[in-house]
């Protein structure tokens, strides 16, 4: 009897120590785990995406030229366009991406629910109410940034922008203010410098509150099962 206790006693030791393990090299609790809604064309590291696949922290999700893939995390969904490519991570257990490439659009239900990195930028949402914003790389020191409900916070270090309801803005880092400034592609729109010159932004488009509500609707509401 009392060798049966000190096996089980083994055995349990073994299955805790083991769950230990997976949560330290994966580095993510529960609330940072993602779960593919949908996929096609598209990989969760170097294997095919499907509907159930769990994102940990650390793994990289890509998507062919015609590809797209859906993740839900939480009170989040992250929805990436054809050729594109993020890297998930956890931040104080909030589920957070980097992207490195391509085009990523994501909806929240609040303030905490998730946080997306484009090169030095950070973009998350700005209030607790529900929110719905797109990102695009378009060189390692460009980037758009769409927000169609709610409202955005882009910060730099220790700069920051709002980007209200209805807006589109891009983005240059780091700029050379020389540059950037004389840059043709402007045309007659002079960007504006940051508070603290870490970035410059231009208004670029204006778009309606209902579009938005379109692509909220596509996405689901994240605070649903």
């Amino acid at each position: 009897m009392a060798r049966s206790r000190d096996r089980l006693r083994e055995v349990l030791a073994v299955i805790v120590s083991t769950t230990l393990v997976t949560v330290s090299t994966h580095g993510a609790s529960s609330t940072g785990l993602g779960t593919v809604v949908s996929a096609e064309r598209a990989h969760v590291g170097r294997a095919a995406a499907s509907i159930g696949t769990t994102v940990f922290n650390g793994d990289t999700l890509e998507t062919e030229k015609f590809g797209s893939i859906q993740l839900r995390a939480g009170a989040a969904r992250l929805q990436l366009a054809g050729g594109s490519r993020v890297l998930w991570s956890v931040e104080a257990d909030m589920p957070a991406a980097t992207l490195n490439g391509g085009s990523a659009t994501f909806s929240t239900a609040n303030s905490k629910a998730f946080a997306l990195r484009a090169g030095t930028a950070v973009i998350r949402p700005t209030g607790e109410e529900p929110s719905v914003g797109s990102v695009a790389i378009l060189n390692p020191k460009e980037l758009t940034v769409n927000c169609t409900r709610g409202s955005l916070t882009l910060t730099v270090i220790d700069d920051s922008l709002i980007i209200p309801e209805g807006t589109a803005y891009h983005i240059v880092l780091d700029p050379d203010a020389n540059a950037a400034t004389d840059n043709p592609q402007w045309g007659n729109r002079q960007p504006r410098k940051s508070g603290r010159n870490r970035f410059l932004f231009f208004l670029i488009l204006a778009t309606a509150t209902a579009t938005g509500i379109v692509v909220w609707k596509a996405l689901e509401s994240p605070d649903r099962p």
